[in-house]
């Protein structure tokens, strides 16, 4: 009876001692997990006018705030709403219209920064062998652009404004840099892209027709991060915006190393980003207050966002435009000092 007493009460103390390590490894392994920070992810589309993402990544501007950023790069404007939705990304830059149509398809996220505007770094190219000397002669001419894009917002616009709509054109749907390339290979009449494809494509003899100089503030650039990091985490956004401020005064001050950081990153001469940001308005944070306005008077982001939800209800991409009020946040770029 003692024997098995004994037996029974080592048995008993084994058994804790496992509950206790088990118990020990889960707290262990919860500790690591809450003071383990992931990076938070946002993704690009290879283009200049993003540039303070790369110049506050490669200063330190992040990191000095206690957030580890990882920028990834996702052309795909469908691409870039699926890994946002999926939680694969944390943020996406991308142009206001492109936002408006995500917001519009039920992607939870706000709008927290505006890079840019562009002023002439978009455009429409064109062949000369095919005669084509203003909007009006696009009729019936093949023009690649990527649908449901600022590529596209604008192509539209244009035609628009001269009389025509998107079927009086023969689209060819691809990607902004692949529309460049089909252009020069002579596989298409025309194509909407950017720079620096449009100065390639001008270099090379062929016409660019018409530019964001020619719809002034229709195409801007943004940062929509995910509802719930913002809601959750509203310290990493706005260490995250005050860091894109930090990095657009460093770019108007320091315009030679900045070429040289977005050189590397997109794999471009100095030179031929110096050119690139000519077109190009980058908006710091007082232009981003502009931008954004108040609830009293509210910015030109509420206007141009109108107008891109009208454009895809029109292309029946949305069935409804959304209600900007839930997405845009000016929020974090009225607490940054």
């Amino acid at each position: 009876m003692k024997k098995k007493l004994v037996s029974m009460l080592l048995l008993a103390a084994m058994l804790a001692m496992v509950v206790a390590g088990c118990g020990g490894n889960k707290s262990a392994e919860k500790a690591s997990q809450v003071g383990e920070k992931k990076p938070i992810v946002i993704a690009y589309t290879p283009w200049t006018g993003y540039g303070a993402l790369f110049v506050a990544k490669e200063k330190g501007m992040f990191k000095n705030r206690g957030v580890e950023v990882e920028l990834q790069s996702i052309e795909g404007v469908g691409d870039r709403k699926q890994a946002l939705v999926a939680g694969k990304i944390q943020a996406m830059a991308a142009s206001l219209d492109v936002s408006v149509s995500a917001a519009g398809e039920g992607v939870p996220m706000k709008f927290v920064w505006a890079f840019d505007s562009s002023n002439g770094a978009d455009g429409l190219i064109v062949k000369k062998s095919k005669g084509i000397e203003k909007i009006a002669d696009l009729k019936g001419k093949e023009i690649a652009f990527h649908r449901g894009s600022a590529s596209h917002f604008l192509l539209s616009t244009l035609l628009e404004q001269n009389g025509l709509n998107d079927g009086d054109i023969k689209a060819v749907d691809m990607k902004a840099s692949e529309a460049a390339s089909a252009f020069m290979a002579g596989k298409v009449d025309a194509a909407i892209t950017w720079e620096p494809h449009l100065g390639k494509a001008k270099a090379a003899g062929e016409t660019v027709l018409a530019t964001t100089k020619d719809t002034p503030g229709l195409i801007a650039d943004i940062l929509a991060v995910r509802e719930d990091l913002a809601a959750n985490n509203p310290e990493t956004v706005q260490a995250i915006v005050a860091a894109l401020a930090e990095a657009t005064d460093y770019m108007n001050k320091n315009p030679e190393d900045t070429n040289k950081i977005l050189a590397a990153a997109f794999k471009m001469k100095p030179e031929e980003v110096a050119a690139d940001i000519q077109t190009v308005k980058f908006y710091d944070l007082k232009e981003n207050l502009e931008f954004y306005g108040t609830k009293e008077k509210p910015g030109a982001i509420y206007d141009v966002g109108k107008r891109a939800g009208e454009f895809y209800v029109k292309l029946k991409l949305l069935a409804q435009a959304p209600d900007l009020n839930k997405y845009i946040d000016s929020t974090f770029i009225t607490k940054v000092k």
